[in-house]
C-alpha cells in the first residue's frame, strides 16, 4: 500500500500465510483491522484496491490494519477450498495478529465479506469483534452468516457481480441497513474516495468509547 508496509507471514492452517500489515497512525492502536480480499479464483489478492481502500480508511482512524492472501494466493501456501479453509485462514490471521484484550474490526470485500462474517460468527463471545465492514459482500454465492445490528453494510447500486437486490434480501431479515452507492459497480471505480469517507465518516459518527 505504500513504503512503510510491512510484509510477513504467518503459520496458517494449510501451510504460511502472506500478510501486509500497515500500522496505526496513533500509538497505542485503537484496534486491528483484519481485511478480506474477493474471490480468489478470480484475481482477488490482498492488494485489491478496495480492500487497500479500507486498510487506508482504519489507518486513519488509528488502527492496524492487516491485510492478507488467502490459501494458494501469492506467497500463502496451499489451495482453494470453496470458501471454508478461507474462514480458517481468516481466523489464523486474527489470532496470529490480535493482541490480549485488542479491539477488533472485521472487514472484507465481495468473497471477503462473506469470509469476514463467517469468521465473526466462529469469535468466541468475549472476544467477539468490535464491528464489521462489508462491501459489496457475496451474499448470493456464499452462506452469509447472520451480522450483529452495527455492521457497516455498503454497496454500489449498478453492482452486477452481486444485485444490490441480493444485498437487500439478505439485510432485510436482519432489519440491517445498507449504504448504497449512486451509480457505482462491484468495484467502485471512480467511488473509492467516497467509499472511504463512509466508512471513516461511520466510524467518527459512534460514540466515544
Amino acid at each position: 500500500m505504500n513504503s512503510g508496509t510491512l510484509r510477513s507471514a504467518i503459520a496458517g492452517p494449510a501451510g504460511a500465510i502472506e500478510c501486509a500489515i500497515d500500522q496505526a497512525a496513533q500509538t497505542p492502536p485503537r484496534g486491528l483491522a483484519v481485511l478480506c480480499h474477493p474471490h480468489p479464483l478470480h484475481g482477488g489478492t490482498m492488494d485489491n484496491k478496495v480492500v487497500q481502500t479500507l486498510a487506508r480508511a482504519f489507518v486513519g482512524l488509528g488502527y492496524t490494519a492487516v491485510r492478507f492472501n488467502f490459501r494458494g494466493i501469492g506467497q500463502s501456501a496451499g489451495g482453494w477450498d470453496e470458501g471454508r479453509g478461507e474462514v480458517d485462514d481468516a481466523l489464523a490471521v486474527i489470532a496470529a495478529q490480535r493482541q490480549p484484550g485488542q479491539a477488533l474490526v472485521l472487514g472484507g470485500f465481495s468473497f471477503g465479506g462473506y469470509v469476514a462474517s463467517q469468521a465473526a460468527a466462529r469469535l468466541p463471545a468475549g472476544d467477539a469483534a468490535e464491528r464489521l465492514v462489508l462491501v459489496a459482500p457475496a451474499v448470493a454465492n456464499f452462506p452469509m452468516a447472520a451480522v450483529p445490528a452495527d455492521t457497516l453494510v455498503v454497496h454500489g447500486e449498478v453492482d452486477d457481480v452481486v444485485p444490490l437486490a441480493a444485498c437487500f434480501g439478505w439485510a432485510r431479515p436482519q432489519s440491517l441497513p445498507v449504504t448504497v452507492l449512486p451509480g457505482a459497480g462491484h468495484f467502485f471505480h471512480g467511488a473509492l474516495p467516497v467509499l472511504k469517507q463512509i466508512v471513516v465518516g461511520a466510524w467518527l459518527a459512534r460514540p466515544a468509547n
